[in-house]
């Protein structure tokens, strides 16, 4: 076992951009109770190397920083296989996307907090902190979003009513991508991908895939204004 001082958190960075590690690890290292002690590109990666610090005899882990757009394994299966295999180890997701689009999901898969990569850097290890700490880190346009999103409960209208795997489906239709290729990059069939698709046009009320793409780009555009960090 490391000798490390207990009360260090000690932090997995998941993100397929080295510059943007990078960019984290400057941030963390100006704060004498945070280390990094691993960092992973892909989905793959982070899952194994969490494996590795958890396992008896590892040096531990006190938390994961991990990206929503990982290759591979996207970082929301990636967060719920964690969950899964490390109910308490705490995860706070970092995005470029706008709160109202992955908060809540996020939240509901089992994240501790949703942050935006843009946070200033004073968020960004308030956030670490509170979240290593057992809490549950959520600024203004987070809160925002939940709020919304309980609002919203009841109509169950919108991409806030999909499920995980119809979001993964409804995110890469509105890209442009066909049946196909969606079939291909997600493991499934093109039969079930089709199925997929008819129940994400039911509850957007989008008529086709262009009806859906211009109501994500719309959904993306209300969204901007609750960038802004607490």
């Amino acid at each position: 076992m490391t000798t490390t001082d207990p009360d260090t958190i000690r932090v997995l960075i998941g993100d397929d951009h080295r510059i943007v590690r990078e960019g984290l690890k400057q941030v963390l290292a100006d704060a004498p109770d945070v280390t990094v002690v691993a960092e992973a590109p892909t989905g793959h990666e982070v899952l194994a190397q969490v494996a590795a610090l958890c396992a008896p005899g590892g040096a531990g882990l006190g938390l994961v920083l991990l990206d929503i757009a990982l290759p591979g394994i996207d970082g929301l299966d990636v967060l719920q296989a964690l969950k899964r295999e490390h109910p308490r180890l705490p995860v706070l997701m970092l995005s470029t996307y706008p709160e109202k689009q992955y908060a809540v999901r996020c939240i509901r898969l089992g994240a501790s907090g949703y942050l935006n990569k843009s946070a200033d850097p004073d968020d960004m290890l308030a956030a670490v902190r509170k979240v290593a700490h057992g809490g549950i880190y959520l600024n203004a346009a987070t809160a925002e979003a939940l709020a919304v999103a309980v609002g919203q409960a009841r109509t169950q209208a919108g991409p806030e009513a999909l499920s995980h795997r119809e979001h993964q489906v409804y995110r890469l239709l509105t890209q442009g991508h066909t049946v196909s290729e969606i079939g291909a990059q997600l493991g499934l069939a093109p039969n079930t991908v089709s199925t997929y698709r008819a129940r994400i046009l039911e509850k957007t009320g989008a008529k086709n895939d262009v009806e859906l793409a211009l109501s994500a780009e719309r959904h993306a555009r209300h969204a901007e204004p609750g960038q802004a960090t607490a």
